[in-house]
């Protein structure tokens, strides 16, 4: 069996596969949550509090949720997250390594079982050839394990802020379910 990291690293949003309503998808992964005893945290940064406010939109999610923290701006990702200066002035706001190290901090902060950090390009401006508008980089850390993904929004046909935010809010929760629904601990 393939490790999560090697599955999600490079998560393409297929039509097809991916839950089609971003409220079932939502309450999949607090119901799951609830179900094992878990909980979960999130850091958001192109999101803007999108994923804390579709968690808490769930009845019983105050059994799960520990902390959303929207971190916007560099500064906050260094002050809260403790996302070190030299990761972001190497690597950019938007990257593999700042998604790590923002739920590294996450987890540091709130203990959470199941932590959940993004950075992207929601665009409309902001995007390069290297790195379109629709990038977006998902963290997690669940348990032991602890991986990135690189979210293909860029391929989507509705490439506007807002589908980008919903896509990320749903493979992201996507994600999570599978993390969850595969955990043999409970």
């Amino acid at each position: 069996m393939r490790k999560p990291e090697e599955l999600f690293a490079e998560f393409v949003y297929d039509s097809e596969k991916a839950p089609q309503n971003i409220d079932k998808a939502v309450t999949d992964v607090v119901e799951l949550l609830k179900l094992k005893c878990y909980t979960i945290a999130t850091a958001e940064s192109c999101t803007g509090g999108l994923l804390s406010a579709l968690i808490t939109s769930v009845p019983g999610a105050s059994q799960v949720f520990e902390l959303g923290l929207c971190t916007y701006s560099n500064r906050c990702k260094q002050a809260l997250l403790q996302v070190p200066a030299e990761t972001l002035a190497v690597y950019g706001a938007v990257s593999r390594e700042v998604a790590d190290a923002m739920v590294s901090g996450l987890h540091r902060q709130s203990g959470a079982d199941l932590c959940i950090s993004v950075t992207g390009l929601a665009g409309p401006g902001g995007g390069t050839t290297d790195q379109p508008v629709g990038t977006v980089y998902a963290g997690f850390m669940f348990g032991s394990m602890k991986f990135t993904s690189r979210l293909h929004l860029w391929e989507l046909e509705q490439l506007d802020r807002e589908h980008i935010r919903q896509y990320t809010a749903l493979c992201v929760f996507g994600i999570a379910a599978q993390l969850l629904s595969e955990d043999e601990n409970q």
